[in-house]
């Protein structure tokens, strides 16, 4: 059987894919695309298969949106967008995450034998509660405990607080792209923003005190004018390296 591939369309949507800063305000724009796009941002790989991440949309319509765009300083890929998606971490959430990939598990495994099925379970009812569990100075010890058990033989070393909100938005950050490149593939555009005030977006929005938002993405039908120049990547040769 021939194996079917689908590098050339991926390719072409890479090089299409553009960080657009002026939309087309007056032509059609399917706000159910955005819909589909979301929903394959969310089969995403992320950290744990946690899925901590949440994506709020602010249509064009929305009574919410100019107080918006007013937040992310004006800029013109907010101003012009026909939809705004901000897209948060919720680190905060990984119980109920982690409880309900416990059971999906534990389903899965329920006529599997009982030391595979311990084992399988263990990950997500012992060691992920060990790794996002916050209280004091639990993570200066995971730290300690990391180091300790390197000594001997290859540890993960990433277990601090600041290590687990850096993975949490490194997996929020995937689903991010993953919804650009759908976006792409749809024939719309997009441009992530980081310029905007958290605290008050935050407030406008209700998001709930311990979410963060990972980055703004505004979305629309881009404009020639709206891509500012060709395309600058620092040479492959510096940054892609072959370890012999």
């Amino acid at each position: 059987m021939q194996q079917i591939t689908f590098a050339k369309e991926f390719s072409e949507i890479i090089h299409k894919r553009r960080s657009v800063r002026i939309f087309d305000q007056k032509s059609v724009f399917n706000h159910e695309i955005v819909t589909q796009c979301l929903e394959l941002a969310t089969l995403s790989p992320n950290s744990s298969n946690l899925q901590l991440w949440e994506f709020y949309r602010v249509k064009e319509s929305s009574s919410k949106f100019s107080a918006l765009v007013k937040l992310c300083m004006g800029q013109k890929a907010a101003k012009t967008a026909r939809e705004l998606v901000v897209v948060v971490a919720r680190r905060d959430l990984w119980k109920s995450r982690a409880k309900a990939n416990y059971a999906y598990i534990e389903e899965c495994y329920k006529d599997a034998d009982p030391k595979k099925q311990k084992q399988a379970l263990s990950y997500y009812g012992n060691l992920i509660p060990k790794l996002y569990s916050k209280y004091p100075g639990w993570s200066v010890l995971k730290k300690g405990i990391a180091f300790a058990a390197g000594l001997g033989s290859p540890m993960v070393r990433e277990v601090s607080e600041t290590a687990v909100r850096i993975s949490v938005h490194k997996s929020v950050a995937l689903a991010a792209m993953t919804f650009m490149h759908a976006m792409t593939a749809h024939g719309y555009d997009t441009c992530p923003m980081e310029g905007f005030d958290s605290k008050r977006v935050k407030k406008l929005l209700n998001l709930p005190a311990p979410s963060e938002i990972s980055m703004i993405i505004a979305c629309g039908k881009g404009l020639p004018e709206g891509i500012y120049g060709e395309r600058f990547r620092i040479p492959n040769k510096a940054v892609i390296h072959e370890i012999p």
